[in-house]
């Protein structure tokens, strides 16, 4: 959600920079480098920003945010919460996560825990539907990444390594022992690699089974995130140094945030979702989680995806054997299929499942798809057997 995240920010760039422009020595230059953020990220945006304005010739600006409002007022979704706990990573960053235990635990020996990683500038409640349709199914642990939701934020440089390590915590403190199902969307899927290639010896004594979602062992610096070859590079050079500076001043970005959540509204459902006719309450709601996210926090995340490779560590992976599902929406602009199709193709024996009409956030786009699939790898990895989940996570 990079350029989603980025691009709502990017489009206040030219007001934030004339505000700080007159504080500051080096106005001069940041307006320079602000106009050429700018360009590159309007090209980003430029399908979502047509989108609004046509919306804007028939629908007034307190109309839109009437509308906001009720969404927010008659949503359901992020509301489910467990049973709170904090684990403390290895630099003492505390990190959020919440339990849900099983109804019954029949059947005897071991229950399985369930372990879901979110991905970038979302939070656990991005579960939603997979936990109202798990819980009191499974035991079931949900976390947020440092930075997000509710836990901390931590200090020094951001790596995938990092975030492995913090997984590593997460489950000392929720699951210390037991079979464990490790399950991750994008950035968490990448979470889970940097965890099985820290902690082999543990991957082989406890974990059963293997949930990639939208995710990428590597070579993100060269995605496209759907623009020509051209607009596509200058963005992947640019973003860096636009999240830098828009980290810098964070206030005057999030109060520019605030004032285009039109265009906001529109990347998210242009990079999130693959249906353009997705439920304006989950689209709403995925708006949310990913204006929640500082902008600081976006920029301090971004340069670990260029530097995160993992296809080594998914080869060892595969000698475990354990059951694997590699999950992508087909129409996936920000990590596309063919990067779960990698995966897949480096873990011998994986169902690969490309959905389609899906998008990035295919657990919210296609919830009963999602959640079927991971009943089913569960059901592989021995986890006693759940009842078709049918439409429960739906229900909220």
């Amino acid at each position: 959600m990079a350029v989603a995240a980025a691009g709502a920010g990017g489009a206040a760039l030219g007001d934030a920079a004339s505000a700080a422009g007159h504080a500051a020595s080096g106005a001069a230059d940041w307006r320079r480098r602000a106009g050429l953020a700018g360009a590159a990220l309007g090209v980003a945006a430029a399908g979502a920003a047509a989108g609004v304005a046509l919306e804007r010739l028939t629908v007034g600006r307190g109309m839109r945010r009437k509308a906001r409002l009720a969404l927010d007022a008659a949503a359901p979704y992020g509301a489910l919460r467990g049973a709170p706990g904090t684990a403390t990573a290895d630099d003492g960053t505390p990190l959020h996560y919440e339990t849900e235990e099983p109804d019954t635990t029949e059947g005897g020996g071991a229950v399985p825990t369930v372990v879901f990683s979110h991905g970038y500038c979302l939070n656990q409640d991005s579960w939603h539907f997979q936990r109202a349709a798990l819980r009191g199914r499974v035991r079931a642990v949900y976390w947020d990444q440092r930075g997000h939701g509710r836990s901390g934020r931590g200090a020094g440089p951001v790596s995938i390594d990092r975030l492995g390590r913090d997984l590593r915590a997460v489950v000392d403190a929720a699951a210390p022992e037991g079979p464990l199902v490790l399950v991750g969307h994008s950035m968490g899927g990448m979470t889970v690699m940097a965890f099985a290639d820290q902690y082999p010896e543990l991957v082989r004594d406890r974990v059963a089974a293997f949930a990639f979602l939208g995710t990428s062992s590597g070579r993100l610096a060269e995605l496209t995130y759907g623009l020509p070859a051209l607009p596509a590079h200058a963005v992947q050079r640019a973003l860096p140094g636009v999240l830098r500076a828009l980290g810098g001043r964070a206030e005057l970005v999030e109060r520019g945030r605030r004032a285009t959540a039109d265009l906001f509204a529109g990347l998210i459902k242009q990079y999130g979702f693959g249906s353009r006719d997705v439920d304006p309450v989950v689209a709403r709601f995925a708006e949310r989680m990913i204006e929640a996210t500082p902008i600081d926090v976006v920029a301090e995340f971004y340069p670990a995806f260029a530097e995160h490779d993992k296809a080594d560590a998914l080869a060892a992976l595969a000698e475990t054997g354990v059951p694997v599902l590699a999950l992508a929406g087909a129409r996936d602009l920000v990590t596309p299929p063919s990067h779960t199709e990698a995966v897949a193709a480096l873990l011998p024996g994986a169902e690969l499942v490309v959905v389609p009409g899906g998008g990035h956030l295919v657990m919210l786009e296609h919830p009963d798809t999602v959640t079927a699939r991971l009943v089913e790898l569960l059901a592989r990895a021995g986890v006693p057997a759940l009842d078709d989940p049918g439409t429960a996570g739906r229900s909220g």
